[in-house]
Order: structure tokens, then sequence, then C-alpha cells
């Protein structure tokens, strides 16, 4: 069963269509890139499974249920199993907090975790992403991109959750560091069965670490499949302008 779904969701901004009739689902371990060009939707389609917007049409289930802001109890287990990694590891991290504060955030707002049991948590997560305990004493603007998109994982991690939404969390990097973090959320996948849905403008990444795509195109689902499959052999004109425009960046995959 799904972990996370859309059915058949719609959403308007006014009278302007931004998401139209969209399904999509994500299962433990398993990884699932939503593309598109810029104004496609995805960002919409991310705010609705973060539960932050409520479909006009269709809905979203947790766990084969509806997901209902209403009820406390449910968006709580939501909100402790699906987190978030977002684009900019500059503006994400807040510069006043040192990394202790920001990582154990989740822990604190949602009441899992306090005192030793909270610190423990935090150091846990911040040595599975490649970092030294001794960051946790420091501030954000003391890191490299890279090292922050690190930080931000170990903060969408802390949890436990059982899935990352992650909203094009390479592509304010330089493509070494961007190989790194994929290969990084690779390794988080094998080791804890995350599930993943990565929004990308770029296929790229995509191939790298997703093993099926959902195209999307003025807010609607134009081609789903298996990510080789959508590579390969995309099926309408506007995957294959896509595809075309991929640069190549080496795969996660292929160097396992």
């Amino acid at each position: 069963m799904s972990i996370l779904e859309l059915r058949g969701a719609g959403f308007a901004y006014g009278h302007r269509t931004v998401v139209d009739d969209v399904s999509l689902e994500v299962s433990a371990g398993e990884a699932v890139g939503l593309v598109g060009e810029s104004g496609a939707g995805k960002s919409t389609i991310l705010s609705l499974l973060l539960g932050l917007a409520t479909p006009r049409t269709g809905g979203v289930h947790f766990d084969g249920v509806p997901l209902d802001r209403r009820d406390r109890r449910l968006m709580r287990r939501f909100r402790a199993n699906v987190q978030t990694v977002f684009q900019d590891p500059y503006s994400s991290l807040d510069p006043r907090q040192r990394i202790d504060r920001i990582v154990g955030e989740p822990l604190r707002s949602l009441g899992i975790a306090s005192g030793g049991e909270a610190r423990q948590a935090v150091a846990d997560a911040v040595t599975s992403v490649g970092l030294d305990v001794d960051v946790l004493q420091r501030y954000p603007h003391e890191f490299s991109g890279g090292q922050r998109q690190r930080i931000a994982i170990a903060r969408a991690i802390v949890s436990k959750p059982r899935v990352l939404l992650a909203d094009e969390p390479v592509s304010a990097l330089d493509v070494t560091t961007r190989i790194q973090v994929i290969d990084l959320l690779q390794q988080l996948r094998r080791e804890t069965g995350l599930a993943l849905i990565m929004v990308s403008h770029d296929l790229s990444a995509v191939a790298a670490l997703c093993e099926r795509t959902v195209v999307l195109q003025n807010g609607r689902v134009v081609e789903a499949g298996a990510t080789t499959d959508v590579l390969h052999d995309p099926q309408t004109d506007y995957a294959r302008t896509l595809v075309s425009a991929i640069p190549r960046l080496p795969s996660a995959r292929a160097a396992e």
C-alpha cells in the first residue's frame, strides 16, 4: 500500500487552474521524480502533498486515510512521518540558530523527544549525513552550500520520517556537490527504507535517484512510468524535449 498519495487532485488560484486531475503515489523505499518546466505545477503539488494546501478536487491520502487538516492527531502523525528538504540551503536554515537547534526543531515542535534523548537523536542525524558532531555548536554561515544542504537533510530525517519530499534539493549546488548529495539521499534510502518524492526540472538528477518518473505539463500528468522508460523511450513530444535537454550527470546507481 502507498504511504502518500494524490488522487485526482486539482487546485486553482482564483480562476487559474494550476493542478488538474493529478494522481501519484509513493510506497516504502520507493523514489519518484516529479519533473517539468517552471510553472508546470510542481511546487503546488508539493504543497498539497505536505498538507499546506487543500485540493479543490480529489484528495491527499496518508496510509490510505484522507488527510484532514482539522484532525490534529492525524496531522501530528503525518508531520512526523512526512518531512521536506527545500531548494536553497542558504535561505532554509535560520542564521540566528545554532545547528543543534536547527536540526532538533522537528523533535521539539512535534513533541517527539526532549533532553538527552533529543540530543542523541540530533547527533545521530548529523553523523548519518556525513558530518561530525562538532558542527552542532556552530552557525549556518560557517558552512558551504553542500554542508548546509546536509544539515537540512539531517533536520528532515531527525524524526525518522517514512517519506521525504525534496524540492529541487540539488539545483543550487555545483555539479560535484550535487553528485555527493544525490549519493547521500540514495544511501539514506538504502539504510532506512525512506520513501522519496523529488520535485525537479532537471531529469539528470531524477535519473540518478528515482525508479519512477511523473512528467508534468501545465498542471497535468502527460507521462508516467519507469524512469528508464521515460528517458529512453519518451512517449510525448514534451517529454522528448525535456530528455533532449538533460546535462549528463553521472548516475548514483551506476557508481554503486
